[in-house]
């Protein structure tokens, strides 16, 4: 939940107008516009102060031999094929013959079947940059072409190719999601299938009809453990602002210390240049902890990464090179690290 504030001039803290759920159907808002939302602005249904999502739109609209077609799909940093199968709300789903869950992982079988980068270039990417070819820049190739050296490239620069397809994810994305639903993705989530489910609502001011309207994303499986909130017996919580420190590798993504904390440490500070690793003219100003300024303009770190990169999501702490050539990742582990060191004597 929302609750807009306002801050007087004594510090005070003042509520405003409360908000307000909308229907995504109330607003005469489809099932299509709201896919092409995400297939444009994947990035920002993510938690990017907890989801390190590296991704790469290669699908939509994708149909198998049996005339099964799945919304999105993307392939990740890890090399997995990532289904995104999108309901506008639970009333939706209840029309629809199959559960979304059950025809989400028909669809991640049939993407399993894609051996090759040529495979699923052929089959899937090649079809996306046909239908949304004035995004791409083509030049002399053909899409096929382009697309093998899109999604090598991809692969290359995060180190994913001999891990190409091993795994498939699933995300269902949904205004709301009904009981069986939520527990079917549950168990197979708590049983090793990578699944996750994000509710996607529209919401404004109370009594305003015309007031601003926001986007609330939230994901809701995989829940978070009560352990991710623990902080080790040994450890002060306050040498590291309540972030419990363990090697970066072993550490849940979840509570690995993000931007803010950096700037404390001292390892990222205003006016730094930052560069992503492997990309030329990549030199982005550092302005807070939110925003970094990009030829000119103000924006996010990941607006920043996406724009220059041109994937449709991207972890910025395994990109971002501070002027001493290491990434905000390498830097943050080797301060952990310290930190641990110093904690234990």
């Amino acid at each position: 939940m929302l609750i807009p504030i306002s801050i007087t001039q004594t510090k005070d803290i003042v509520a405003e107008t409360e908000v307000e759920k909308v229907e995504f159907e109330t607003l005469g808002l489809s099932e299509a516009k709201i896919e092409e939302f995400i297939r444009k602005n994947i990035r920002l249904i993510f938690d990017q102060e907890v989801d390190d999502e590296t991704l790469l739109i290669v699908g939509q609209q994708v149909v198998n031999l049996k005339g099964a077609r799945n919304d999105l799909v993307a392939l990740d940093g890890n090399g997995n094929l990532v289904l995104i199968e999108i309901k506008r709300d639970a009333a939706d789903m209840a029309t629809r013959i199959e559960a979304m869950e059950f025809q989400a992982v028909r669809y991640a079988a049939s993407l399993a079947t894609i051996a090759t980068v040529d495979d699923l270039v052929e089959r899937v990417f090649s079809r996306y940059i046909k239908k949304w070819n004035k995004e791409f820049d083509l030049r002399e190739l053909t899409p096929e072409e382009l697309g093998k050296r899109i999604v090598n490239g991809f692969l290359s620069k995060n180190n994913a190719q001999k891990s190409f397809n091993k795994c498939q994810r699933i995300i269902l994305v949904s205004s709301t999601f009904d009981e069986q639903t939520l527990s079917a993705a549950a168990w197979m989530s708590t049983n090793g299938i990578d699944i996750s489910c994000i509710s996607l609502n529209p919401i404004r001011p109370i009594g305003s009809s015309n007031g601003p309207l926001y986007l609330a994303a939230e994901k809701l499986i995989p829940a978070k453990k009560i352990e991710d909130f623990f902080v080790e017996f040994q450890e002060r919580a306050d040498s590291v602002s309540d972030v419990a420190i363990r090697s970066e590798t072993k550490k849940p993504r979840t509570s690995l210390p993000r931007m803010a904390q950096l700037m404390e440490w001292g390892i990222v500070t205003p006016g730094m240049k930052l560069t992503l690793k492997g990309f030329n003219d990549s030199e982005a100003t550092v302005r807070d902890a939110k925003t970094v300024e990009f030829k000119g303009e103000p924006i996010s770190f990941n607006e920043w990464g996406t724009r220059v990169t041109q994937w449709s999501a991207i972890c910025i702490y395994d990109w971002a090179i501070t002027p001493d050539g290491k990434t905000l990742s390498e830097l943050r582990a080797a301060k952990m690290k310290t930190e641990t060191q110093a904690i234990n004597g």
